[in-house]
């Protein structure tokens, strides 16, 4: 067993509304979508226009930074819209399905002998490869580079995050397929991180390194895993890529065809009955949430959030799954204030400081809301950030010299090395109300341009 990495440094944030272990095959949905705002940088052409059948794999649009990388359909069907946004900007493609699914048919490679060009050409012409994401940046990976490592974090510590060792029961020989065509992919190592103390068919997975850490939030992180495994300096590149992507990528090289199924966890306190549902990728969210969500009393509302309550993106019932979610979460909108609120007790509300007797009740399950209970304010020096985030840099330096633009002292203080998910939890106990994530991503893009 490897050594284990204990990281003394990250919060758990305990809601209300954990998926319990059961899992609900649901029916095809209405209407699936594909959107390109899923993906950082990317421009779409589009293939099809309304009224064209398509099949499961058939491709959609392309991104004119790179017309190698394909976005297909998850399901087959015909083209129902394209929903476009201020000056025509697509903002999703939408697939009626059809009844009886077909597939578009692609070639059955051994993941051990196959070359790295008919890896790289199979992944790019079915639209998989997207779900390699290259650090630094956080953007879709490069086909034309060679990483220096490939990163996969066979768990997820954020709040009400799905278990992937029930997630992927029955998918070891997907795994391991897929695994070992990604081998193929880096002259160095494929990285599998687990959490300590956890059992599964994860630990035995061949042709992986494996490496095991211990820890809260956000010990999941594949950045913080990869700061601590083998950290990126200028000039390198490794790639990333979800646990449960391996599988997809492994029923390609199997099966011949794009088979986006996936297991999502269905959380939160406002669920009626958090569980696990099997989708394909792109589903309406109706289609999963319908029925599920608790009764509100009037005049109350809920947040329908693709991903997790810190890193996750705003949804309504007619839009679809992220491309990269593996979870749905529904929590209290938080549109409504309490007169003189910072008064009370507050027995019900979280806090990280003992501002509120929460503290005195470290397992109690929270139902939080949106709501921020206060405006943006300027930054307050106290060091908060360096007790939540396991990494060695200096956060609220790099955070300035992102708001400044200092493209010289971001290099200098890390941004190869974070993504705004490394600053979620930053985000969450900041005290001045800054959208740090997005601090983040501006900082990324400042350094892709200039680039």
């Amino acid at each position: 067993m490897s050594k284990i990495i204990t990281l003394r440094k990250g919060l758990d944030i305990n809601l209300a509304g954990a998926a319990s272990k059961r899992l609900t095959v649901l029916p095809l949905a209405e209407e699936y979508g594909l959107s390109p705002l899923d993906f950082e940088g990317v421009t779409p052409k589009l293939l099809v226009k309304v009224g064209d059948e398509v099949k499961a794999g058939t491709p959609l649009f392309f991104s004119k930074a790179d017309e190698r990388i394909l976005f297909t359909s998850p399901v087959s069907g015909t083209v129902s819209s394209v929903n476009r946004g201020e000056k025509r900007k697509v903002l999703s493609v939408t697939v009626a399905p059809s009844k009886t699914q077909s597939y578009e048919e692609f070639p059955k490679l051994d993941p051990h002998k196959a070359s790295r060009e008919e890896i790289v050409g199979l992944l790019l012409r079915s639209g998989l490869w997207p779900m390699l994401v290259q650090r630094p940046y956080g953007i879709i990976a490069n086909p034309s580079d060679s990483p220096k490592a490939i990163f996969i974090s066979a768990f997820d510590s954020a709040p009400l995050a799905p278990d992937y060792n029930f997630v992927l029961q029955g998918e070891r020989e997907n795994l391991e397929a897929g695994l070992a065509l990604l081998g193929r992919l880096t002259a160095g190592k494929v990285h599998l991180s687990v959490r300590a103390h956890e059992e599964g068919e994860m630990t035995s997975l061949k042709g992986v390194e494996l490496h095991t850490f211990a820890g809260k939030h956000p010990a999941g992180n594949v950045g913080v895993q990869i700061h601590h495994i083998d950290p990126i300096n200028k000039g390198e590149v490794v790639w990333t890529i979800n646990i449960q992507d391996v599988a997809v990528i492994g029923r390609l090289v199997r099966e011949g065809r794009v088979d986006r199924t996936r297991t999502i966890a269905v959380t939160g306190s406002e669920v009626a009955d958090p569980q696990y549902v099997r989708i394909i990728a792109g589903a309406r969210i109706d289609s999963v949430l319908g029925g599920r969500i608790k009764p509100q009393a009037e005049g109350d509302s809920v947040r329908i959030i693709s991903g997790n309550v810190l890193t996750g993106a705003r949804r309504t019932m007619q839009e679809f799954t992220g491309f990269y979610a593996h979870q749905l979460t529904v929590i209290p909108e938080g549109d409504k204030y309490e007169l003189l609120g910072w008064m009370l007790p507050r027995t019900k509300k979280f806090s990280v400081s003992r501002a509120y007797f929460s503290w005195l009740c470290p397992r109690k399950q929270y139902r939080l809301d949106t709501n921020l209970n206060g405006s943006e304010r300027p930054f307050v020096v106290t060091g908060l950030y360096e007790r939540y985030l396991p990494m060695d840099i200096y956060p609220m330096y790099l955070l300035k010299a992102c708001m400044a633009g200092d493209i010289d002292k971001m290099e200098n203080l890390g941004i190869y090395e974070v993504v705004e998910e490394d600053f979620a939890l930053c985000e969450f106990v900041d005290p001045s109300k800054i959208a740090i994530q997005q601090v983040i991503r501006d900082g990324i893009n400042l350094m892709i341009k200039e680039a």
